[in-house]
């Protein structure tokens, strides 16, 4: 679970800039992932490193969707206004 939350922090960041609707789901996903495992292997007394690795990449991620979702409201936004309509 470790490993999946790292690789949909990573999927999270590339998708804001590509598909900015994506990362946001990818990025809640990987975030759940993430304290499940690291509660998991907390109390298996294992190294969390990749766990906690990708909840930050996932934290990071959503925030950059949400970002990047507001970015294209106002951009739509501003192209409905010079359009008129």
């Amino acid at each position: 679970m470790a490993i999946a939350s790292l690789v949909l922090g990573i999927v999270g960041i590339v998708f804001a800039f590509i598909f900015p609707f994506v990362s946001p789901v990818a990025a809640i996903v990987g975030l759940i992932l993430a304290v499940i495992a690291r509660k998991k292997l907390k109390e298996a007394e294992q190294p969390a490193g990749a766990a906690t690795a990708g909840m930050v990449l996932s934290i990071i991620s959503l925030a950059f969707g949400i970002v990047m979702i507001a970015c294209v409201a106002c951009i739509g936004a501003a192209v409905l206004a010079e359009l008129g309509i």
